[in-house]
């Protein structure tokens, strides 16, 4: 099935004098979305670009009372010329494959899923921010529709996909942010959904992000289910350090995201001069390095913040610095060479850009 995009043209000067604003995260949505329902009896089928508005379902679709829901998120970038380019929109396809499959929910074809993102992104073309730092987030996103009551899976399905006109994910730009440790809440246990993308792992994240708020931190660094002994990943991202000079992150498995911004690091960094490698380390083998500044920086990288340098460690009610509590030459050089590639002032060397035609009307 492939999608085509709509006429948008009505809505050119309303995205102009909109992106030229402020663009607080995750807030300024544009005016289309595609919908593309599922039915066991007939599968995909009527994939179309709508302008954006509120869906109707029944009050007894098992997405409310059952969990069914699995989304991504992907980014669209202006580059110098003009063009738009997606950035690794088929290794999100592909990780939303997975993930629907592990919630017994229809896999959304790879081809589909790139129609329609290029659908959205080529009917609202003109919403796509060219300042730095900015981009359209994309948010495509899979419900389960079916009206009725009883565990089990559902038989009908709606795939959808929206998008936001968007600045930084942390408002205060790149430098260091405060993350709590947490000692007693679980985020995912083996044997669940740790590793899929799923609303049921961010919800379970909230009550200690509320806590950490209230001690100033802007995420929290979670520890594995069973012993609350090994560094897992924050609650927006996946974690790197760097220890003597090589770059850190813990393995993936069930528990853990497997992060397209983290692969995009593994890859990339080796190309930088810095050496990478998966590692599992302790929570107190961590503190012990940062103390000893064996352990001389850390971060967080996710699609929405690219890299996101952390200064602090709330440990209980002790704050524990890294370094100097600045942004290390690691995590600069890392997010100023994916920021190149974003926005076209690198070379592509791994093929992850894929570009978004320019309608007649845009």
């Amino acid at each position: 099935m492939r999608i085509q995009p709509v006429d948008a043209s009505a809505f050119r000067e309303l995205a102009a004098t909109t992106i030229a604003g402020e663009l607080p995260f995750g807030r300024v949505f544009t005016p289309h979305m595609v919908v593309v329902p599922y039915a066991t009896e007939r599968g995909w089928h009527d994939g179309r670009v709508v302008e954006r508005g509120p869906f109707q379902i029944d009050p007894a679709a098992m997405c409310l009372h059952y969990g069914q829901t699995a989304f991504e998120g992907l980014k669209a970038h202006r580059q110098q010329d003009g063009t738009v380019m997606l950035f690794r929109a088929q290794s999100h396809a592909e990780r939303m494959k997975r993930t629907a499959e592990r919630l017994c929910m229809p896999p959304v074809p790879t081809e589909l899923f790139l129609s329609a993102v290029n659908a959205l992104v080529a009917t609202d073309h003109a919403w796509v921010p060219d300042r730095e730092g900015t981009s359209m987030y994309l948010r495509p996103a899979l419900i389960a529709t079916e009206a009725a009551l009883g565990v089990r899976p559902a038989q009908e399905f709606l795939f959808f996909v929206i998008a936001t006109a968007a600045g930084p994910y942390f408002q205060g730009g790149f430098k260091g942010i405060r993350v709590a440790v947490e000692r007693t809440m679980s985020r995912a246990a083996s044997g669940g959904l740790g590793s899929a993308k799923v609303g049921a792992n961010y919800v379970a994240s909230l009550l200690a992000a509320e806590r950490a708020k209230a001690k100033a931190c802007s995420q929290v660094l979670w520890l594995d289910a069973s012993e609350h002994r090994w560094i897992e990943e924050t609650g927006a991202s996946n974690v790197f350090w760097v220890e003597d000079g090589t770059l850190y992150t813990p393995p993936t498995g069930d528990t853990v995201l497997q992060g397209v911004t983290r692969d995009s690091i593994l890859r990339l960094a080796p190309q930088l001069g810095v050496p990478v490698e998966e590692k599992r380390v302790s929570i107190d083998e961590l503190i012990g390095g940062i103390r000893s500044h064996s352990i001389t920086e850390m971060f967080g990288s996710g699609t929405a913040a690219v890299v996101a340098p952390i200064a602090e460690l709330l440990v209980g009610d002790e704050l524990v610095t890294i370094g100097d509590g600045s942004p290390g030459p690691a995590s600069r050089k890392l997010y100023e060479s994916i920021t190149a590639l974003h926005r076209g002032r690198a070379p592509d060397k791994f093929g992850w850009l894929t570009p978004v035609p320019r309608p007649e009307w845009a």
